[in-house]
């Protein structure tokens, strides 16, 4: 059975665990080394280098952004051609990605490296926090280009449905990064640059991926080849419109998180940055199995919604939606039950750990409900309406900045903390809304085309 027919009659519940399971298991390998770096960084360093990866991670989102930016658009044209068995716009995909890669990396690597300082300022970190979190993220920046053509062809493999295959090439940089990142900081530790060893782990973990990824691109790839090298006027539209929303839910979380450390500086200092970095480490960990989840579920929709099974499409995203709800469990439970021995894994120090269980409580309440919101946008993307996707993804915010810059006044510090867990509870509602009338949306397109059919 090929991939196609397999997306468009496939069982739904055994088609999630068939696609879902390879994603979650590489995303999470991802998601674990990158919570490595943290851990490692508090353990082996200190909780002012914990807190300079923290305040530097919604940085590193700049080069995520890109890349979901130009990996997702391309998987999503790609899963509708192959819906359609357009073999033109399949065999354009790859050399469009690689110039877009190269294009926006060779930018970002220039300012950022430059405007290291600057950028970070913005967070309101001062002294050590920020000084170590300077000389970490421009390592980063220096890395953009190989990470963002690792993770948008990534993307555009598991669009296409070689999910092992990606899930063996990401999990296989992670590894390598775990390893490294204990050794290197150890090495660097002596010369006082153990955050730089950090990064290096990271930067070398990245260009074995990216150089992983051309090879199977290369030679393996049955369905998608490296051709012309060159922008495609065709597909950039459709592209740009879709992966927009998708670069959006990076961008905004960048500034999301920037938002909250400037708030956390003001109201409580280095000690509430170092808490709410560590929480929201773990937040954006437990984010990553339901993205795993929504990259199964993307060349479902978008397949089967190129085929014209409308009805099908529906039963999918019930399907996922309710699976992410179980999955959100393993990490729902640990934060509401033991929230100290997860801020433990970050911080040394008992007493800050004491000052941030019930907050940190309250900021996870209604965690367990946002894979309906990470599906919904995987579902607009999906079906290559993109302003939906947009205005999901800028909901999240447009709701939390009124409610952090409310409620710390009324309630200080633990107002950030509520203010997290009110947006997001509020948030899932919105969502669901909107995934109620896009439903309405494909059944009146079922009707139509069953008439149609009919005459």
């Amino acid at each position: 059975m090929n991939n196609r027919t397999k997306l468009l009659t496939e069982t739904p519940f055994k088609l999630m665990l068939s696609l879902s399971v390879p994603a979650i298991l590489g995303m999470m390998v991802v998601g674990l080394y990158n919570l490595m770096d943290a851990v490692f960084a508090g353990q082996m360093i200190g909780s002012n280098a914990m807190g300079a990866i923290s305040i530097s991670y919604p940085f590193t989102l700049i080069n995520s952004g890109v890349a979901t930016f130009i990996g997702v658009g391309s998987a999503s044209v790609l899963s509708r051609a192959i819906g359609k068995k357009d073999k033109k716009t399949m065999d354009s995909i790859m050399g469009n990605l690689i110039m877009v890669v190269l294009i926006l990396s060779v930018i970002i690597t220039i300012v950022g490296t430059i405007f290291t300082k600057q950028i970070l300022a913005v967070t309101g970190a001062e002294g050590e926090i920020l000084s170590s979190a300077v000389r970490y993220l421009r390592i980063i920046f220096i890395g953009s280009i190989f990470v963002n053509f690792f993770q948008s062809a990534n993307m555009v493999m598991r669009g296409e449905g070689a999910l092992r295959q990606s899930m063996l090439i990401v999990g296989s940089g992670a590894i390598l990064n775990m390893i490294l990142a204990p050794i290197l900081i150890s090495i660097c530790n002596k010369f006082n640059m153990g955050i730089e060893g950090a990064a290096y782990a990271t930067l070398i973990a990245q260009f074995v991926q990216a150089v992983v990824t051309l090879i199977h691109f290369t030679k393996k790839s049955e369905n998608l080849k490296i051709n012309k090298i060159r922008l495609d006027k065709n597909i950039l539209p459709e592209i740009f419109a879709v992966g927009f929303s998708a670069m959006l839910m990076q961008v905004m979380t960048l500034l999301y998180q920037t938002f909250i450390f400037n708030s956390a500086s003001k109201y409580g200092g280095g000690t509430s940055q170092i808490l709410l970095g560590a929480a929201l480490r773990v937040q954006t960990f437990a984010f990553i199995p339901l993205w795993g989840i929504s990259q199964g579920f993307q060349p479902v929709a978008g397949t089967n919604y190129g085929a014209g099974k409308y009805d099908r499409v529906k039963t999918m995203t019930l399907v996922f939606i309710a699976s992410a709800f179980v999955l959100s469990l393993i990490f729902y439970l640990p934060v509401e039950i033991a929230p100290g021995v997860v801020l433990s894994l970050f911080i040394k120090e008992t007493n800050i750990i004491q000052q941030g269980i019930s907050n940190f409580r309250i900021m996870f309440s209604t965690y367990i409900f946002l894979g309906i919101f990470i599906m919904v946008i995987t579902l607009f993307q999906s079906l290559g309406k993109a302003t939906k996707a947009s205005a999901v993804v800028l909901l999240r915010q447009v709701i939390l900045f009124p409610l952090i810059m409310i409620l710390p006044k009324w309630m200080g510090i633990k107002g950030i903390w509520v203010a997290i867990g009110l947006n997001d509870g509020i948030l899932v509602l919105i969502t669901i809304c909107m995934m109620m009338f896009e439903f309405k949306s494909l059944s009146s397109k079922t009707n139509i085309e069953t008439s149609v059919g009919t005459v």
